[in-house]
């Protein structure tokens, strides 16, 4: 197993995300108990020591099974780590009692690694609206030691992530973002690891497969690859990947299976990183996957100074890019639709009065009163 240093502890690299633990019959809500512990049993002895759940997972439930099957073994033998769920506003005025419930759900006494979850366009004011007392309480519980390290997650853009590190940033150990090589490019990955670079903290990586969709390939992007390493499987290139950014910690996968964790484990028994031709390949084929299937947009924002609406058109189809990638293959697209969720009503895609102003000055030709049709009845 690889591990990574951190403030003297050694992390592996590989956590064991709790996302998406296997269930009965297709039901989120239903966790299959036994083969979860099987699969925390293979994890613990391949030296997997890094376990992640959320208050929202599987219903709620994954905090009491995962807490259930890591209670077998002695506490410091792994590192758990839990989050504040801030993704539902409801539950911003309720940090100390959602906390409490979380140590009981998991059975213990403190979390090692806890998180202000989601981080985004829809819930940055309430974080850092003082009223809610959600930072004041947590650097409580950290100076108590129920909470050993404190960080957060986040899939809003830039400019809110600088938001959040310029209020809390030097109360951050960790930062945990979506990465991948699509998303290095797709969602500004690497300005968001820069912008962390600059803070000095280290990165933990979420989706680092996009929810499955980097396990496939179409035929002649996997025949590639499959030339540049014959006896590399293709989710593998995903985690070769993250191995090949310095300040990448923490990779969590969340494995619905015991094939998947064994592959996983397979890939982090030993660290490969991608050479300077196998990246510019793997960016390569990047290119392929989103010219093929976005609006191409350059932001040049000729368009915004022309709609009576004052809708930020580029941003919306950055969104609608974001959309159609994330479920082009049945996926569940939820970014977009948190991100249109801080955005008031008159300035969303809805509002676009299809007077075609905008499209007489935009380069690139873009049929944007389309595209603001197409998003609305996709988001429903």
């Amino acid at each position: 197993m690889i591990y990574r240093d951190f403030q003297g502890m050694k992390l592996s690299m590989l956590g064991f995300g709790a996302m998406r633990l296997p269930v009965h019959d297709g039901n989120d809500s239903d966790i299959d108990r036994e083969l979860t512990f099987r699969m925390v049993d293979d994890a613990m002895k391949s030296g997997i020591n890094y376990y992640d759940t959320a208050w929202g997972y599987h219903n709620g439930n994954s905090e009491i099974v995962l807490g259930e099957a890591l209670a077998r073994y002695p506490r410091d033998s792994f590192y758990l780590a839990s989050k504040f769920p801030g993704y539902d506003l409801s539950n911003m005025p309720k940090v100390r009692e959602i906390f409490e419930q979380q140590l009981k759900k998991t059975g213990t006494d403190y979390f090692d690694f806890y998180l202000f979850h989601n981080v985004c366009e829809m819930n940055i004011e309430q974080y850092l609206d003082p009223k809610y007392g959600i930072y004041d309480y947590l650097i409580e519980q950290k100076k108590n030691g129920r909470i050993r390290h404190l960080g957060f997650s986040g899939h809003g853009e830039i400019d809110v992530l600088k938001r959040f590190l310029d209020a809390y940033g030097e109360s951050m150990e960790f930062g945990q973002l979506q990465l991948n090589y699509l998303d290095w490019k797709f969602q500004h990955g690497k300005e968001k690891v820069d912008l962390l670079n600059e803070r000095g903290i280290p990165v933990w990586v979420m989706e680092p497969v996009r929810g499955g969709k980097l396990a496939h390939l179409p035929g002649k992007m996997e025949e590639k690859l499959r030339n540049l390493r014959p006896d590399e499987d293709i989710p593998a290139w995903a985690f070769r990947f993250l191995q090949s950014v310095p300040s990448v910690t923490v990779v969590l996968s969340g494995m619905s299976d015991a094939d998947q964790l064994a592959a996983n484990i397979r890939t982090f028994e030993e660290e490969k990183p991608l050479t300077d031709p196998e990246m510019e390949a793997l960016m390569g084929i990047v290119d392929e996957m989103m010219s093929g299937r976005s609006v191409p947009c350059t932001a040049c924002h000729y368009c915004t100074s022309h709609c009576p609406q004052q809708i930020d058109i580029p941003r919306m189809i950055e969104l609608y890019n974001e959309h159609l990638l994330t479920t082009e293959d049945g996926g569940f697209g939820f970014i977009a639709p948190m991100a249109l969720s801080a955005i008031p009503a008159e300035r969303q895609p809805a509002a676009c009065l299809h007077c075609r102003s905008c499209e007489k000055v935009c380069p690139q030709q873009i049929k944007i009163s389309e595209v603001m049709t197409d998003f609305v009845q996709k988001i429903g």
